[in-house]
């Protein structure tokens, strides 16, 4: 198969092109900048000059592809403004990909999250909040799938809130940055609030089963711990970096603060019998280990 992907060099997207390729699929991928264009070809993939909010060329590369895998997304979280203009830029990219593949019945994978249910582990069945800072990606993710009867062979994957590899990446990720900006290595309320994780070579594997084999206006998830303590997280973190470990305020997270101070475990019972994923990467608790002080 011939994948057009976005978010190409990320922690997720380099993964996936690793696996895609190694799966005997070719690989062709948006790169913004020199030297993402230079990664991508480096990892054996072509390259397709362009941003996310380049419409036309996002139709360009669907156009040539068997199936696409759409990752990318914005970096900059510092406010909620940032946030509800990254979620715009990824809902009309999205809108463009599909509009390009509908009656195809060529594949879409998208990247989505996890939901949180209050009092018990959600799973793959359970439907995905509208709101908060981005609620208008679920509501694009929901419109594609639901594209199913018009030849559209939307997916998603849906990531925990840390995916990691190397110590980097996902919520434990800007918890370790805002432990380095503030000398602390906090999280919000009591810290017994669990977060799902997964390793990024992990999530890849899935990306590629997703692709290949799952139906139509499907849900999966992207989960191999089902829940560690954030409490736990930064207390690797603090050890890691040589910081004190300590409740702060949530505000200190800017507009993922009430998201981090959330209870959210996740399962993938069904996720791994029904397309036989099995996780074999390093557990978050054990891949921080790697984070250098």
């Amino acid at each position: 198969m011939h994948v057009f992907i976005t978010g190409g060099t990320g922690t997720i997207g380099s993964a996936v092109v690793d696996e895609l390729l190694a799966g005997g699929h070719t690989v062709l991928a948006l790169a913004r900048s020199d030297a993402s264009a230079q990664a991508l070809e480096s990892a054996g993939a072509k390259v397709l000059r362009g941003e996310l909010a380049d419409l036309d060329v996002l139709r360009s590369g669907a156009a040539q592809s068997d199936g696409v895998i759409n990752l990318a997304f914005g970096r900059d979280y510092s406010t909620q403004d940032a946030v509800a203009r990254s979620v715009a830029e990824e809902s009309a990219a999205l809108t463009a990909l599909s509009q390009e593949l509908i009656g195809s019945d060529r594949p879409i994978v998208m990247a989505s999250g996890t939901p949180p249910m209050p009092g018990r582990v959600s799973i793959e069945a359970d439907p995905l909040p509208a709101g908060g800072p981005v609620g208008g990606r679920i509501r694009s993710v929901t419109a594609l799938l639901d594209l199913a009867p018009r030849g559209l062979r939307a997916m998603a994957v849906r990531l925990p809130r840390t995916v990691h590899n190397e110590g980097q990446g996902g919520f434990a990720g800007l918890l370790a940055d805002a432990a380095r900006r503030t000398g602390v290595a906090g999280y919000p309320g009591d810290g017994t609030q669990r977060w799902p994780a997964v390793h990024a070579r992990d999530a890849a594997v899935l990306f590629r089963l997703v692709l290949e084999s799952a139906p139509a206006g499907t849900a999966w998830h992207a989960v191999a711990d089902e829940g560690d303590a954030v409490r736990d997280i930064a207390t690797v973190i603090g050890r890691r970096l040589g910081l004190p470990v300590k409740e702060v305020a949530q505000e200190v997270f800017g507009p993922f603060g009430p998201i981090f101070a959330m209870d959210q475990p996740s399962s993938s019972a069904h996720t791994r019998d029904a397309l036989g994923w099995q996780p074999t990467h390093p557990s978050l608790l054990a891949d921080l280990e790697n984070i250098q002080p």
